[in-house]
């Protein structure tokens, strides 16, 4: 079976987009199943420049077809941050109850109903020879006054979806995966890499 390289050295996201993308004529290594100890640079200003580059960059080192990511949150109110910096939103190494209590500081005199935002994931495929596909997923929510929930991480406990009446973080596996905005993409990917590249 040809394999298809994850560009990250997160184990966890191995084991979740293997789930995410079931079904898909490859079989899924990382960087580490590969020795490739290198990094790549994000130094993208978008979520799209940031996917696109570590695909490629991943793919040519390893003459195989590439996946990456890059996603986070947008908030209206703030023009959009904390965007690409969605991690460092509260400084490098900051723990998600760090940048958590940081963004409810920045929002807690704008009212709930002007706290809309939204999860965006953006998924790069890119081959040896340098071909970049990309897939969108969004998913959209209010920011919650306090983080609720146990099963997510990063922002999700305070991301507040009105449809389902609770946070992302309160949410079981299987419901995130179908609505976040990592489940809308991968859905996207998996039926690219069913007829692309081959």
């Amino acid at each position: 079976m040809t394999k298809l390289l994850m560009a990250t050295k997160n184990h966890a996201k191995v084991k979740e987009y293997s789930k995410l993308l079931h079904g898909i004529p490859y079989e899924i290594v990382s960087l580490e199943d590969v020795g490739i100890s290198q990094d790549v640079d994000e130094s993208g200003k978008t979520f799209e420049e940031n996917a696109a580059i570590k695909a490629k960059a991943y793919a040519k080192l390893s003459g195989l077809t590439a996946i990456a990511d890059d996603s986070g949150l947008e908030v209206d109110a703030l023009g959009g941050e904390p965007g690409v910096r969605s991690a460092r939103y509260a400084g490098e190494g900051a723990s998600d109850k760090r940048r958590i209590e940081f963004l409810l500081n920045k929002i807690m005199n704008i009212p709930i109903e002007k706290r809309t935002a939204r999860f965006r994931c953006i998924i790069a495929v890119a081959t040896p020879a340098g071909d970049v596909k990309l897939c969108e997923g969004k998913c959209e929510g209010v920011i919650t006054s306090e983080p609720k929930g146990k099963n997510g991480f990063g922002y999700d406990p305070i991301f507040y979806l009105p449809d389902h009446k609770m946070t992302m973080a309160e949410l079981s596996m299987e419901e995130k995966n179908k609505i976040s905005h990592r489940g809308k993409a991968a859905a996207k990917a998996r039926r690219l890499l069913q007829k692309w590249p081959g």
